[in-house]
């Protein structure tokens, strides 16, 4: 991945971000139709008993009800919205543009998923280089994106439009670390709905 331009993570709205997200938004960020596509894919996925992390999570996961997966947290924004998300059997406030290093031990998971909230990290790469530290040796990085966003919170990279660019951005976030293989782009996208783009990467064996 070449090196990110020096204003590919800038925002229209530089303010902190713990002031946006300090009221709760009950609400979801794609339509019915690719919510259910996105909980396809993970009932396709994941597997029995795994632990997993909901990363940038708010008061709704999309998970699948099967398989039975074992430990789920939740890293968000907003204490209130991870309180109410009931698929969470533990959560954090933690806001990874102030610090991009993951409150959770080394190979804590088995997967790691991000649903359609990758766009708002200003330090991706400190963060993807996280990702693969608390994932096990196997394990999945899975972020789902589509075209929605909070526009002034969006980084400037992500206001490029169209898939292609957004698989190769996030593609490049994993690449960038160096502990991920097998980093595929998947368009999953329902007729006549939300787009929904999806980026699989595995964590290497060290």
């Amino acid at each position: 991945m070449p090196p990110l331009p020096p204003d590919a993570t800038n925002r229209v709205d530089e303010s902190p971000d713990a002031h946006f997200y300090a009221m709760a938004r009950m609400v979801v960020h794609i339509d019915e139709a690719t919510i259910a596509a996105l909980t396809d894919y993970y009932a396709e996925i994941l597997t029995p008993g795994a632990d997993v992390l909901d990363l940038m999570s708010s008061w709704v996961s999309h998970l699948p009800e099967a398989p039975t997966l074992g430990r789920v947290a939740g890293l968000g924004m907003n204490a209130e919205e991870l309180a109410a998300n009931p698929r969470l059997s533990e959560s954090v406030v933690h806001d990874l543009n102030v610090d991009p290093t993951l409150p959770f031990d080394d190979a804590s998971f088995d997967f790691v998923v991000n649903a359609v909230s990758v766009q708002y990290l200003t330090r991706p790469l400190e963060v993807f280089a996280e990702i693969a530290r608390v994932l096990r040796p196997g394990g999945r990085s899975i972020v789902a994106m589509s075209h929605r966003c909070f526009p002034t919170k969006a980084i400037r990279a992500f206001h490029v439009p169209g898939a292609t660019a957004r698989f190769q951005l996030v593609g490049g976030y994993h690449a960038e670390s160096g502990l991920f293989e097998a980093i595929d782009p998947l368009d999953r996208s329902p007729d006549e709905a939300d787009p929904l783009w999806i980026v699989t990467a595995t964590r290497r064996a060290d």
